[in-house]
């Protein structure tokens, strides 16, 4: 028991930890899945269209994302010949 302690500590000591990174990529468009119930929120969309796409049937809507900043390096690009909403 004791040589396994001893292990798990020199590998828990030797191990490097990293801090969450609250810098993960966010898009202009929301959509808010179950209409407020308790659903769940995805803000991965270029457009609003898309974003009205990924929720029809599911009881929820959209909103523009106010947490979006504009790209950032390694974001997807947007769709092309999508029509956009003025502003975003």
């Amino acid at each position: 028991m004791r040589i396994i302690l001893l292990a798990l500590s020199l590998l828990a000591a030797g191990a490097t930890v990293e801090p969450a990174s609250a810098d993960y990529i966010t898009y202009p468009w929301c959509a808010q899945y179950g209409g407020g119930r308790g659903g769940s929120r995805n803000c991965g969309f270029w457009t609003f269209e898309q974003c009205m796409a990924a929720q029809r049937g599911n009881g929820g809507y959209c909103e523009s994302n106010a947490m979006y900043r504009g790209p950032v390096p390694g974001m997807i690009p947007p769709p092309d010949g999508l029509p956009r909403r003025p502003g975003y």
